[in-house]
């Protein structure tokens, strides 16, 4: 699912510049749904009042194909149908979208690394499995323990879904290497609303498209989509050239233009906006419950939509014969580790947020990627972080323009 939009929006609710953003917060605090996902070993220090934590952070975003709301709720049947999302039984409870966003002690920039979906890696417990299977595996075992021990409802949904969250948090931090400090999740539903909150998001399409599956059907060119337009603009892979790699293009191409269209845009300044982005957050996003966000808020004070870069971690075919999980996308996890300390040691990702000259204006252009597809012939070590040599991999492209990029 997508829309994983999360990045947008959760650095939006936390952002607030004006003393009625920071009222706001306080009540988008009380109302959110969280979860116990985060192990005391990777808890942050807590920060006096007022500071900002001076540790950078790690937060993995996920978007979940889920027919439940926060709270363990079935949607109903007529907003899945306006979703093009099948019924409450078709959802697979996986991760369709995993990005790691790293957040600098400064705040003032912010670097969103995408996992393709289908990456096949060690998933503690489990072996090894596409990524977004580390999530529904280890749901579907505790929730049939839960309902053993005669939990049922939406209490026992969502406490199989923080179970899946912890699977999932633990194979993104065996693959990155990283330490995830935090957890936020969305649902089909919940995207939809998000991207209405926001007035919509502009993107751009190198050609019309018509998919069935999705529901996207949307003329070539720049256009604003919103609701159910927008999260099936991220969900669409069929008819793609790189299948879900283009996919995770638009969806960077996406939480680029909405970071700006909040980030740039007055969202805190103008209190009917910034009221109905926090209802739709509180009704659509899972945090872990140790997040404190008026401390990160003021971590991020400096972030503008022109200090939040993207990239994509280096794959090395798409078409991985595997065992019993069909094709996958073979990625060799040592380049992934590299890959992801190169990113996070760049300028782009200092503390300072200074990523080169700014653009007229002062508002640096986004940095969003195409993923850095290596050579498909399957070779081991044949990745690439977009060199561009010939026979080792396409090279990262910028999307152009300020707020978005033209994609497939």
């Amino acid at each position: 699912m997508s829309g994983r939009v999360v990045l947008g929006v959760v650095s939006t609710v936390v952002l607030g510049v004006t003393g009625y953003a920071w009222a706001q917060l306080h009540r988008l605090d009380a109302g959110l749904a969280t979860a116990d996902v985060i192990p005391p070993s990777a808890q942050l220090p807590e920060a006096p009042t007022g500071e900002p934590l001076p540790v950078a952070q790690n937060i993995l975003l996920a978007g979940l194909d889920s027919r439940t709301d926060p709270h363990g709720r079935p949607l109903p049947q007529h907003v899945l149908d306006a979703l093009h999302a099948g019924s409450g039984d078709d959802g697979g409870d996986t991760t369709d979208t995993m990005i790691v966003v790293h957040v600098p002690a400064g705040g003032a920039a912010a670097t969103a690394i995408s996992i393709p979906r289908d990456s096949y890696v060690d998933i503690p417990g489990y072996g090894k499995h596409k990524i977004n299977s580390a999530y529904s595996r280890a749901r579907a075992e505790a929730r049939g323990q839960l309902q053993a021990s005669g939990l049922s409802g939406p209490q026992l949904e969502v406490a199989a879904d923080a179970e899946g969250a912890k699977s999932a948090i633990g194979a993104v931090e065996k693959l990155t290497g990283l330490s995830i400090n935090h957890y936020a999740a969305v649902n089909l539903a919940g995207f939809a609303a998000l991207s209405q909150a926001v007035g919509g998001v502009q993107v751009c399409l190198q050609e019309p498209v018509h998919d069935a599956y999705s529901g996207a059907y949307f003329p070539a060119g720049e256009q604003t989509l919103t609701g159910a337009q927008a999260l099936a603009f991220v969900r669409q892979r069929h008819g793609l050239p790189n299948g879900d790699l283009d996919r995770i293009a638009r969806q960077q191409a996406f939480l680029a233009g909405m970071a700006k269209n909040v980030l740039d845009t007055g969202t805190f300044t103008d209190p009917g906006r910034l009221s109905g982005l926090i209802g739709a957050v509180q009704g659509s996003l899972v945090l872990d419950d140790g997040w404190d966000l008026l401390s990160f808020a003021r971590q991020l004070q400096g972030l503008g939509s022109g200090s939040i870069a993207f990239a994509t971690i280096p794959v090395q075919s798409l078409s991985l014969a595997t065992p019993a999980d069909g094709d996958a996308v073979q990625v060799d996890p040592a380049r992934v580790r590299e890959f992801v300390q190169e990113r996070l040691s760049s300028p782009g990702a200092s503390a300072s947020g200074k990523t080169g000259s700014p653009a007229r204006g002062g508002v640096r252009p986004i940095a969003v990627t195409k993923t850095p597809v290596a050579a498909l012939s399957g070779t081991p070590g044949s990745g690439t972080s977009g060199s561009g040599t010939p026979g080792s991999g396409t090279p990262q492209q910028p999307v152009a323009s300020g707020a978005t990029g033209c994609v497939h």
